[in-house]
């Protein structure tokens, strides 16, 4: 079953759109990964400082794999971060 992630992150004020344009990349190289059917990064129109990431994945066995690999890569900019980041895992089903 596919798992959908929501990740949320606070940059530190006003570096809202720093931090976005610093996930493009990061974006485009988890886009490659096996498994990886979405990650997105969007930015919040209501409140910029506040992004939010899309994440798809076949099933856990690619997330897991993921996680693996993303704990080798260096962090994006610290200082662009502020507060701790929240994830919300959920079992994909489509609805429409």
């Amino acid at each position: 079953m596919a798992i959908r992630l929501i990740v949320t992150i606070t940059a530190a004020p006003g570096k809202g759109a720093e931090l976005a344009e610093a996930y493009k990349a990061r974006c485009l190289e988890v886009m490659k990964e096996p498994g990886c059917e979405q990650f997105e990064v969007s930015q919040s129109v209501v409140n910029p400082d506040k992004l939010a990431i899309l994440e798809r994945w076949t099933d856990q066995g690619a997330l897991d794999a993921h996680a693996r690999l993303n704990s080798t890569r260096p962090p994006l900019r610290p200082e662009l971060r502020a507060g701790a980041t929240e994830r919300e895992d959920y079992a994909y089903n489509r609805t429409r």
